[in-house]
């Protein structure tokens, strides 16, 4: 059942559990339990990672038709970087998956981006294996549709909040931006904060966060991501 909730966020239902096993278990834990190379993640990572950059290239050159070599490569290169693979993988809920071994897990290892962005590419490289390119691709596409979005428009891993009040004034003269607390909810130490985006009084976007400020950026975020903008 704990797998099941993964793979309800994946969008994707994998034949062979043992491959999505392997993609989370980290190098620490298959030492810590005498498996050799062949039952951690690195050779899913491998593939995961070239597959993940044929398939963020192609959709980016099919879209920036006007785009020279060098901001293709920027483009996708922000796509993929470890940030973007990071915020993917904390959408998932990778990190409370992860197999690690003792001193990688007492160590922070569930929070560090590195390994959960890794993990990430393992998981496509597994979904490869497991059901072929096509519903591999279809995955990827959906997971970071809003990162390829933003990366076309110049806005990813920017203040998003900046970067929208930038676009709105531009669009149009003495827009009034404000930020709405919808609501928050959960325990003190694992708060989530929902937040509206509104320009003159029309709702542009939603987000959550673990604070207010998160919240915020990631409403401007997504109402970044809709075409109108």
């Amino acid at each position: 059942m704990f797998m099941d909730n993964l793979e309800k966020k994946l969008g994707y239902k994998f034949n062979n559990r043992k491959l999505l096993e392997i993609a989370l278990t980290h190098s620490s834990y298959a030492s810590e339990h005498g498996k050799s190379y062949e039952f951690n993640n690195e050779r899913l990572e491998y593939l995961g990672d070239a597959f993940l950059d044929a398939i963020v290239g192609k959709k980016v050159f099919v879209i920036m038709q006007e785009a020279h070599e060098g901001i293709l490569s920027k483009t996708r290169a922000d796509v993929v970087c470890e940030k973007s693979l990071a915020d993917v993988a904390q959408t998932l809920g990778v990190g409370e998956h992860l197999r690690l071994g003792k001193g990688e897990d007492n160590g922070g290892g569930r929070q560090k981006a590195s390994i959960v962005a890794d993990a990430v590419e393992a998981l496509i490289g597994a979904m490869i294996i497991d059901g072929g390119y096509e519903k591999a691709e279809r995955v990827v596409l959906d997971l970071f549709a809003d990162k390829i979005r933003l990366a076309i428009k110049g806005g990813l891993h920017k203040d998003y909040k900046t970067h929208l009040q930038e676009k709105l004034q531009e669009m149009i003269k003495g827009v009034r931006i404000e930020y709405k607390l919808l609501r928050e909810e959960g325990p003190d130490h694992r708060k989530e904060f929902v937040t509206a985006v509104m320009a003159n009084g029309e709702e542009l976007g939603r987000g959550v966060g673990n604070s207010k400020k998160e919240s915020e950026q990631a409403a401007a975020a997504n109402a970044l991501t809709k075409g109108d903008i």
